[in-house]
């Protein structure tokens, strides 16, 4: 503000004999001024925008919550820095999902760290329970006041609900059923006033439409048109919240997003299998013909959308969320096949395409899916930010740098079957 004045001075009171200068100069210092002027308002509005995102994630539960006293914020700060799978963001939360310190809004972006690290070093809750658990759930409930519930519980992979349905009968349909009833109880007992701002959302799947002919986009108005046992199951509990906000009147929002990958994904999932058996040059076994096509949502997107639903979506209604990155199943086997020839030069399975083998298609194997997710483009104003080229690259070099990681999941029960193999 001083070089402005000293500008002004110089300008406005120095003696010029030509008038013709004179008011050029008052007219420069004046569009000086209104843009000074403009620039504050501006900085005002973007520090209201970073008051509201702080307050917002302050807010909002994530994964895992953090408190700590007054001093401890360093000594986290420094910890995590110390951790290969953590990251530091100061003020903000760089993704969706994270771990806030309500202390000096340091975020840490959870990315795997062991709860058991947590437990040594602060006052960490993590509650190990079955939705389906009636009693556990209201006991949760009386415990804690709760301001939202994100119910992303469920059995999700197709392949095993060909082989087990009942078991994603119990976790979708059941589990959800449970939770309804847990929440509105909930939502009974508390004052007008305690429950103005409690939500329910409910997340859910494209694959509740059914397939696409090779043109169209999957709706908010879409008929539901489940074709497999675990789309039946969530179409199922999509039916049920909706009923529970007619009926009840439960806060619910219920979002409907396309296929998820990225980081920290389970490798019963296709990229996570693939990269894998790719390390171990093992066959990558593709259904069919490779060219049944989904919508690919990278995981921050995913997060980021939900969060915005959770804040700014209309009570009853439904969202979609895609990625506007079709591609069939070969060509995204193919790209992740070009990525590790890149990333691991000495590999012995390069080419990894010739990994590549065609199995017997799964039973209501669904040709396409692609979701219109105008609404929430218009409405809310979220668009993903990810492309499928920079979401795969990010999630193979993830799984290339924790390896450690994925052998751990993969010495459970889990086996890496697929139908389709002998």
């Amino acid at each position: 503000m001083q070089l402005v004045y000293l500008f002004i001075k110089k300008y406005i009171f120095f003696k010029h004999d030509d008038n013709y200068i004179n008011s050029l100069s008052i007219t420069s210092i004046v569009a000086i001024a209104i843009s000074i002027t403009i620039m504050f308002t501006v900085l005002s509005i973007f520090n209201g925008v970073s008051e509201k995102i702080r307050s917002l994630f302050l807010s909002t539960t994530a994964h895992v919550q953090i408190y700590l006293d007054k001093g401890e914020a360093d000594n986290f700060t420094i910890y995590a820095n110390e951790q290969k799978d953590v990251s530091v963001a100061s003020k903000t939360i760089k993704t969706g999902a994270g771990i806030i310190s309500q202390g000096s809004f340091h975020g840490v972006m959870y990315q795997g760290i062991e709860s058991e690290q947590f437990k040594k070093l602060y006052s960490v809750k993590f509650i190990n329970g079955d939705i389906c658990n009636r009693d556990n759930l209201n006991k949760l409930f009386r415990t804690h006041q709760i301001d939202y519930i994100v119910h992303f519980a469920a059995e999700s992979h197709v392949d095993r609900s060909i082989d087990s349905p009942g078991d994603f009968i119990q976790t979708n349909v059941v589990g959800t059923f449970e939770l309804l009833e847990a929440a509105r109880n909930y939502m009974t007992s508390q004052t007008s006033n305690q429950n103005k701002n409690f939500r329910f959302l409910h997340v859910s799947t494209d694959e509740v439409y059914g397939s696409l002919g090779e043109t169209g986009l999957f709706t908010e108005d879409t008929p539901y048109a489940p074709n497999s046992p675990y789309a039946a199951s969530k179409a199922s509990s999509d039916h049920l919240v909706r009923a529970y906000f007619k009926t009840f009147g439960l806060p619910v929002l219920t979002t409907n997003c396309s296929n998820n990958y990225g980081p920290y994904q389970f490798p019963e999932k296709l990229l996570p299998l693939m990269i894998h058996n790719a390390l171990k040059g093992e066959p990558l076994p593709i259904y069919g013909d490779g060219k049944q096509v989904r919508d690919w949502l990278f995981v921050e997107d995913h997060c980021k959308a939900i969060l915005t639903v959770l804040e700014k979506g209309k009570l009853g209604h439904v969202y979609n969320i895609g990625g506007h990155n079709e591609k069939s199943n070969l060509e995204v086997i193919q790209s992740l096949c070009n990525i590790l020839d890149e990333l691991l030069p000495d590999s012995k399975f390069r080419p990894h395409q010739d990994l590549i083998q065609f199995v017997t298609d799964r039973p209501g194997h669904d040709r396409r899916y692609a979701i219109d997710a105008t609404k929430i483009q218009n409405e809310l104003k979220w668009r993903p930010q990810e492309s499928f080229e920079t979401g795969l690259r990010k999630t193979v070099e993830w799984y290339l740098n924790n390896k450690d990681w994925v052998n751990r999941v993969m010495s459970g029960a889990y086996k890496g079957t697929r139908l389709g193999l002998t």
